[in-house]
């Protein structure tokens, strides 16, 4: 539930109120529950010495504790109320809003060189490998042991740096050091939903009361974003070589916010921006989403919130895309200020293969380490052909171990986890699993640490294997495992879970923004759980291979990173711009990106964005798309929000009484999105500031257009930008006009060109994305 003080008429705001309260019984109405209190700082009185003392003598007089405060990104505090309590507090003036806390989850289901980045030449060479950036990570802590995070040769914190690292459970001052310079941890919204569980009670589940990692996942992100090199790094022998991040200079400051298996906390993540903010960092990275497939508005997202507080003060903010891929309009994280990033594979893959008694060899992945299966065929079972959900899943005690016992049993994907379909199997007396993905996964494919021998296949396959166990008299298998391949082709391919455009929200802007490197990605890991996280895996490994957006996240972080200290003056649009023009659309064949759940089919700006990041242009990208705060506040007001809502995220109220009805479009994006009514002829103008950033600052650039569809016509004036010592800043309009009586936009309804600015050394590419709309 959400309490929007002001912000809704008066007898929507009642609704609202009486529906609530209609849909419990009186005695839920008094449920404690978290609430994110968001306060308009002005109307504090004078005779409060802070704005602590007067949330305290005011808002919680009645013996309410308040968990968190704000006073960075955002102004307020959080704190365990009755839902009256709530409805009384949204109720006084001074309160803009109310927010339920809400539980977040994860996203995450060789890569430096396969983003261009060279040793000898680059981006790397020229920002000193991120030297003296400091990377905030808001995750499940770190383990600092890991050799990734070693602060070997390198120089003194920087003297700008306010944070602290703070001790907890297995976690001292001299875990910190000069790469881990800073390290938090926030479980007081944890604490409020959760009591008693996971956090100061290891006993129900592993979980240390301070910034070590007991998950995994917060380790292998900051070690993706700014891990130190590590040779002879490997998982169970798979990917071996030098594991590195993507900023290895970099500092890192840790936020520990998710907890084992109880999730991320709203409350929570909002006081790591606000500690993050203030404790002096330059980027943060934040691989953590809604998780039920639904963007709420920006007013009501502490993410959006947060990462608005921390963008308007030079922060640059870069989140995951989510992993509910390859449905359309999956994306999250779509503020136009956060830096979102989806899923795409590299060069390098695990195969296995599956080898049928008719003779047909079916290819695979695994990250399977142990023994192999002995030579020979073993029958080869689907116990889902009976149509029970539970046995298809291969869910925990649903196996009947006289139908598996000695054989490779077939297992669907969903529900349970990939890697425990192959505990239960092996519980049933099975020997070896194939796991199948279903039509919504696709063709797609991630690897996994099995315990038992076992490889993941996809859909098409999977529907092969099933029929010939289903209908052969005497069906057998077996699988061959064929370590790491790499030089793989095509690569990158748009990963199948990554999350996918349009916006939920606001189609204007388009999301994702880019791709990076999200599949089988090798990184630092704990030493609290198996590379499975299953607690019956007590294998250790100090590096893992995980999949997800989660993955994409960091390595963007990381750029980010290394763009900051190459450029400290650039703004967080400047570095988002820089790392969106110069992205590639293509693969290392030469050809447009294609989508791993459709194997062969090209991808769009709806699945990649600009493209799959690419550092060694952005650099230098000769012209940026820059943004300011004003620029933003000008975008709330054209999508209809109003001053006090707008103050929700700003902090500051809002002055929307523009002459000109500002239009979303309009911001100065570096991509551009056109949404069209069905019928007729129509033309929009958009208009776009380009700043010159090149060494040239007598630089002329010439446009090159790419027409989306046919119907569609794209004028851009002038078609010549001309910069020079007074002109660093050139305006431009793209006028687009669509004929819908000749419009062919296939079947995606969606026509996907671009524009290109170029000087003979730069190409400064804007996807432009026109979709027909009914009008309401």
């Amino acid at each position: 539930m959400a309490i929007l003080n002001n912000l809704l008429p008066p007898f929507l705001l009642l609704l609202l109120i009486t529906l609530t309260s209609a849909q419990l019984p009186e005695s839920e109405t008094q449920t404690r529950k978290t609430y994110i209190i968001r306060v308009d700082r002005t109307a504090k009185p004078t005779v409060f010495p802070t704005h602590y003392n007067w949330y305290t003598s005011e808002f919680t007089s009645d013996g309410t504790q308040i968990l968190h405060t704000y006073d960075t990104v955002f102004h307020g505090f959080s704190a365990v109320l009755t839902t009256s309590q709530a409805e009384n507090l949204n109720n006084n003036p001074s309160i803009l809003a109310v927010l339920e806390d809400r539980r977040r989850h994860l996203h995450t289901t060789r890569s430096p060189q396969f983003l261009g980045l060279r040793i000898q030449r680059g981006l790397w060479s020229e920002s000193d490998y991120g030297s003296d950036v400091i990377i905030g990570v808001l995750d499940t802590g770190i383990w600092p042991e890991r050799r990734s995070f070693s602060d070997q040769n390198l120089g003194p914190i920087p003297k700008r740096w306010k944070g602290t690292c703070e001790v907890g459970e297995r976690f001292s001052r001299r875990n910190c050091n000069r790469k881990i310079i800073g390290a938090r941890f926030f479980s007081k919204g944890h604490e409020s939903a959760f009591p008693g569980i996971g956090v100061g009670n290891t006993t129900s589940t592993l979980e240390y009361r301070s910034p070590r990692d007991a998950d995994g996942h917060g380790t292998h992100t900051a070690s993706t974003a700014a891990g130190r090199y590590s040779f002879s790094a490997n998982m169970s022998g798979y990917a071996p070589g030098v594991a590195k991040g993507v900023a290895p200079k970099a500092r890192l400051a840790v936020y520990k916010v998710c907890w084992e298996k109880a999730g991320c906390f709203d409350s929570d993540i909002l006081a790591a921006f606000d500690a993050a903010v203030n404790d002096g960092v330059d980027v943060i990275s934040i691989s953590i989403g809604g998780g039920d497939g639904i963007s709420s508005p920006y007013y009501l997202d502490p993410i959006a919130i947060g990462s608005y507080g921390a963008v308007s003060r030079g922060v640059f903010v870069s989140s995951s895309a989510g992993n509910d891929g390859p449905n359309t309009m999956s994306v999250t994280n779509l503020a136009p200020w956060i830096t979102t990033v989806g899923a795409g594979t590299i060069d390098r893959n695990f195969p296995a293969e599956i080898v049928l008694g008719n003779g047909k060899r079916i290819s695979g992945v695994s990250l399977y380490a142990g023994l192999p299966l002995k030579k020979g065929l073993y029958p080869i079972v689907y116990p889902g052909k009976t149509g029970t959900l539970s046995v298809s899943l291969c869910m925990e005690n649903s196996l009947d171990p006289k139908e598996v016992k000695g054989k490779i049993v077939i297992c669907d994907r969903g529900s349970n986890p990939r890697v425990a379909k192959g505990v239960v199997v092996q519980k049933a007396g099975g020997v070896g699993m194939i796991l199948a993905n279903g039509a919504s996964n696709g063709e797609g494919l991630v690897g996994d640490a099995h315990l038992i021998p076992a490889v993941g296949v996809g859909s098409n396959e999977g529907d092969f294997i099933k029929s010939y166990a289903s209908t052969s008299r005497s069906p057998t298998a077996t699988i061959n495992f064929k370590g790491t391949i790499v030089g793989i082709k095509p690569a990158p391919v748009v990963a199948s879970f990554s999350g996918r455009g349009p916006s939920g929200l606001n189609p204007e802007i388009l999301k994702p923004d880019l791709i990076a490197p999200g599949v089988n990605i090798l990184a630092g890991w704990t030493d609290a759980v198996g590379p499975t996280g299953l607690d019956v895996d007590t294998r250790r490994t100090e590096f893992n291979i995980l999949s997800g957006t989660s993955m994409a996240c960091p390595h963007v972080s990381g750029a980010a990173a290394l763009l900051k200290s190459a450029h400290p003056d650039w703004s967080p649009a400047m570095i988002k711009s820089a790392i969106m023009t110069t992205a590639s659309v293509v693969n290392n064949q030469l050809k447009l990106m294609t989508d791993e759940a459709v194997p062969g089919k090209a991808s769009t700006p709806y699945d990649f964005g600009s493209g799959h990041l690419n550092l060694d242009q952005a650099m230098d990208p000769g012209l940026v798309y820059d943004i300011t705060n004003d620029d933003y506040v000008n975008f709330l007001c054209a999508i209809g929000y109003g001053p006090k809502t707008i103050q929700v995220i700003t902090r500051n109220p809002a002055n929307c009484n523009m002459k000109r009805k500002a239009s979303p479009e309009n911001l100065n994006y570096p991509s551009i999105a056109v949404l069209f009514p069905g019928s007729g002829v129509t033309s929009k103008t958009f208009i776009r500031t380009v700043t010159n950033v090149g060494d040239n600052v007598n630089a002329v650039y010439k446009v090159k257009v790419q027409v989306p569809a046919k119907g569609v016509a794209v004028i851009v004036k002038p078609p010549t930008l001309v910069f020079n010592e007074k002109a660093k800043k050139v305006t431009f309009t793209v006028k687009v006009t669509v004929d819908s009586r000749n419009l062919n936009l296939g079947e995606s309804g969606a026509g996907f060109g671009s524009i290109s600015w170029v000087d003979g050394k730069h190409v400064v590419r804007s996807p432009i994305v026109v979709t027909q709309v009914n009008p309401l």
